[in-house]
């Protein structure tokens, strides 16, 4: 068999493990280092209480003025040549595409009246029929 100057190890001799890792005198171990952290000469402030992350009950329903109605109405038509400025407007303002429909609506059949908030449910009117229907037809069938 020809050497080419390669020396190959016998199998017979056991292979040589690297020697085992010193540590440096900057490092701790992770006890050291857990147990270390609260003990810095600089204190840091307590964290701000974290906010309530509950739902709030009752949610208040977003009410517009009719200035501000007529004012985004305003924007919303001078935006219409640029394309995505209506888009832009309404991620701006937190509207929906159904605000300015409705609110477009509102303005044809009359600019103030229609524009105004009107208060949810049925009338205090009808609620008065309601009870007086109620009342006489006890009435009638006794």
């Amino acid at each position: 068999m020809k050497n080419n100057g390669i020396s190959s190890a016998s199998p017979a001799s056991p292979p040589v493990s690297p020697a085992p890792a010193q540590r440096r005198e900057a490092e701790r171990s992770e006890a050291d280092r857990s147990a270390g952290a609260g003990k810095t000469g600089a204190s840091e402030p307590p964290a701000p209480p974290r906010p309530n992350p509950e739902v709030v009950a009752n949610a208040k329903r977003r009410s517009f003025t009719a200035e501000y109605k007529l004012g985004i109405l305003a924007e919303a038509d001078a935006a219409t040549a640029d394309p995505g400025a209506i888009g832009a407007l309404l991620r701006r303002e937190s509207l929906y595409s159904s605000h300015l429909a409705t609110w477009r609506r509102e303005r044809r059949t009359g600019i103030l009246q229609g524009l105004t908030p009107h208060k949810r449910g049925p009338s205090p009117n009808a609620i008065r029929r309601k009870k007086k229907s109620r009342s006489s037809a006890k009435t009638t069938n006794a």
